[in-house]
This record gives structure tokens, sequence and C-alpha cells, in this order.
């Protein structure tokens, strides 16, 4: 349920491994750290990665008396919630093999049917493509007034990605969600040794998509292999990388564009 959850922000990219689901990692970690009551609910029903990403893949989920899931906490204080068909599977090698119907069915039941209990923002980690499952998280956003506070988009500077993200910018205004803003990701490379940032793809594809759509340009950012042990250690940029480009890059995004918005 997600009556007492103030904020709802959608994570999106037609195009797959842009690094969707670390940003949406990042994002839930940095406004954890920030104070705030977080959730994150991964609708990859196909290729769930939140629970390997945070470190929880060996938690199990149960329902409540109500018939409701009970998704994962992170620490005492239960600020952190996390939600994923990972958690009910058997094993990371199980493939969910699964008519469209099916699908849609789960995710109606993940955004409607978990006890998050009172959030500040829930992160929704979506899954490549805008087909059937786009459509019922689209549907279900809708549904829920004054709760979804609009999408993210995060692409590549190549312009076989920048090619892919134009048809999430339309599917989101047909849908009429909100495109909040885009994040260009794996901006050249940064060396975890000298932090010398150096390009391997193109750059700038992002801002030149955004200028291009009108829509706001929330940051661009580097391959940093560090990144992704910090996820797994329940850690955001801001604390891990303090002194980082990624971490400048989420300290403007939560202070300035998320919780100011």
């Amino acid at each position: 349920m997600v009556d007492n959850v103030q904020h709802i922000i959608l994570v999106k990219s037609v195009k797959g491994g842009v690094g969707k689901s670390t940003v949406s990692t990042q994002l839930a970690l940095s406004l954890w750290e920030s104070g705030l009551r977080v959730g994150i609910l991964d609708t990859d029903i196909c290729g769930p990665s939140i629970p390997y990403l945070l470190n929880v893949e060996n938690n199990s989920v149960y329902q409540s008396e109500s018939g409701k899931w009970v998704p994962i906490f992170k620490g005492d204080d239960k600020r952190l919630a996390i939600m994923s068909i990972g958690f009910l599977l058997n094993s990371r090698d199980d493939p969910i093999i699964w008519r469209g119907p099916k699908k849609t069915s789960m995710i109606r039941q993940f955004i409607n049917d978990i006890e998050w209990g009172d959030l500040d923002y829930l992160i929704v980690d979506t899954p490549p493509g805008t087909s059937d499952e786009h459509i019922t998280i689209m549907e279900c956003m809708n549904e829920i007034t004054g709760k979804c506070d609009g999408a993210v988009i995060v692409t590549t500077p190549q312009e076989v990605s920048l090619e892919d993200v134009r048809k999430e910018i339309t599917f989101c205004k047909k849908t009429k969600i909100q495109i909040l803003g885009i994040i260009e990701n794996m901006n050249g490379f940064t060396c975890p040794n000298c932090s010398e940032c150096t390009p391997i793809f193109s750059s700038d594809g992002g801002k030149a998509l955004a200028s291009y759509a009108n829509i706001p340009i929330w940051g661009t950012l580097p391959i940093d292999p560090r990144v992704g042990t910090l996820s797994r250690n329940t850690q955001s940029v801001l604390s891990g990388l303090s002194n980082s480009t990624f971490a400048d890059v989420f300290n403007d995004i939560v202070k300035n564009k998320i919780i100011k918005s």
C-alpha cells in the first residue's frame, strides 16, 4: 500500500545496460543517508538486480496477517525498505518465464499490496522497454493521485542509447507522466587511483538530448568502479566517495532537485 508514501519517483530508460538500477540504488541510499524514510521497488520481473546491488539476496519476504507483502528492511530503524521479485525466487539462477498478463498482475501487486509503512520517498526501478509492464506501472501511477512526482530518465552518451531514450520520453508524455530530468551515465571512466576521467564513449549526448526535448539535465556521471562496492555495503556516494564527481551530482540531485522540489 502506498497510502503513507509521500513521494514516488520512477527511474526509467528504454535501453538496458545504462546503469538504471545503479542510479536507483544510489538515489535511495542518498535520500536514506539524508535522514529520510525510503523504499526501493524493483519492478524488473525478468531481471531483478536490486537484491544483488544492495547485498540482500539471501533474504526472504513474507505475507502479513492482512495478506500484504512485508519488504526487507535495512538498519535497526527500518528507514530503508526493499522489495523485489528476487526475494521470491529459490535461486538467483531461476528465470521468470511468464506471459504479459502474469507479469502485469505481479507489478500491480507490488505497487498496491506491499506494507511499506510511512515513507518519504519510494524509488521505483523499472525494466527497460515500453510494453506491458511499463503500461501497468504508468496506469498504477495515474491511479494514485498526487503520489507520483514523475520520472527520471537514465541514458548513456552514445547515439544508439539516445535514440532509444527518445522513445521513453515520448512514452512518458503519452502516458501523462512528468519527466523530472535526465541523468547521463557512463560519461567517461574515472580511474580509482588517480581520479582522472577519460572519455570512452562519446560525451554530452545526454545534455544534447535534454536540450532537444526541453527537459532539465540532472547531471552527468562517470564510470566509477568504486560505486558498486559502496552499494553492496549499503553506503551512498555521499558518504563513501564524498570528493567525487558522482557524489557532487547526487548531492545536487538530492538537495536541490528532489527534496526542495
